[in-house]
Formats: C-alpha cells, structure tokens, sequence
C-alpha cells in the first residue's frame, strides 16, 4: 500500500534517537513507579495515624527519609526522630513529634519497610538512567540549553523532547508537521 501511495509516510527516527527515545520513557515509568509506592508508603502512614506529610513538604527528602526508616525499626520516640530534621524542618520539631506520633502496629512496620527499599531501588535505577541519559545527550548540550530557554522547559522536559523529535529539525517541513507529530506521539487526535 506504502509503494502505491495509500499509506502516508510516519515518521520513524534513527536508531540513535530510538535508543534515547526508549531510555527517557524508561525513566518517566520508573518516575511514575516511584511516586505510586510513595503514596502507598504515605496511605500506611495515614493508616497507622502518622501524618508526617502535613509538617514535611517533601516526605522522601533526606529527613524525612530518616524518620521513616527509624520508624520502621520502632526504635525511637517521636521526639528523637524529630531530632532528624534538618534545614527549615528542625523550626518544626515540636509538630514533628506530634505527626510522628501515631499507633504504628507491628504489620504498618511490615508494609513500611519493603516501600521505602522499593523507593530507594528506583531511585538509584533513576540516577542510572539519567546519568546515561545525561552522557548520550552531551554532544546535543546546545540544544538541550536553547529548549531550557522556553518558559516552563527545564533539563528533564528538554531531555525528552530532544529524544522524542531527534536534534535534525530538517526532516519537519513546517512547524505544524512537528505539531502534528506530537498528537500523534501523544495520542491526541
């Protein structure tokens, strides 16, 4: 049908591009992953009464991250974990205390602790990814640099754009085709 006409030409980028391509949506599911174990690690705190994201902005930031793991252990008062916060967190160590007082059963220990080593494994599989992603895109840093320039575009955008469309414009004709190219990636009629 391609041969006789029938069939419009799609778009098909080089295996180098391709190889990037899979990459940055490699890293954008192990994201997605990540922050669907984080909100069933904050469900089993709010299960067990522990609201340590209404006091902690970040609930998987440095403090943060030790507080849970001591309470995992159940080896710490409230107040000693709260001794943890560092930053614009340790101003709030007496409503850390209080957040980080709850009723933590034994089996909340248990949900606990394969969370946060899930969490801790996808970050590192993230830190892989982007550092391979970071060392296949040096020779585009150009590119990469003029895209952060466009309002709300930052590396991690600019990164996946470059992947998705390739750094050769050449092959878009117009704007609009380049537009076109991005409903259909996109699934958008």
């Amino acid at each position: 049908m391609l041969q006789h006409g029938l069939l419009r030409p799609s778009f098909i980028p080089p295996s180098g591009p391709r190889t990037l391509r899979d990459l940055t949506r490699s890293r954008s599911t192990l994201i997605e992953e990540r922050s669907r174990v984080i909100a069933r690690l904050q469900k089993t705190l709010e299960d067990a009464n522990i609201k340590l994201a209404s006091v902690a902005s970040d609930v998987m930031g440095t403090s943060a991250q030790h507080m849970l793991r001591a309470l995992v252990k159940g080896e710490l008062a409230p107040s000693a974990m709260a001794d943890f916060a560092r930053g614009r967190m340790r101003a709030k160590h007496e409503q850390l205390a209080q957040a980080l007082t709850g009723h933590l059963q034994p089996h909340h220990r248990f949900l606990e602790a394969p969370h946060l080593a899930h969490i801790e494994s996808l970050e590192e599989a993230i830190d892989r990814l982007s550092a391979e992603i970071a060392q296949r895109l040096a020779p585009y840093e150009a590119i990469l640099l003029r895209l952060e320039t466009i309002p709300g575009i930052q590396r991690r955008l600019a990164e996946i754009i470059l992947a998705e469309i390739g750094p050769d414009m050449s092959r878009f004709p117009s704007a609009q085709h380049l537009a076109r190219l991005r409903r259909h990636v996109s699934g958008q009629p």
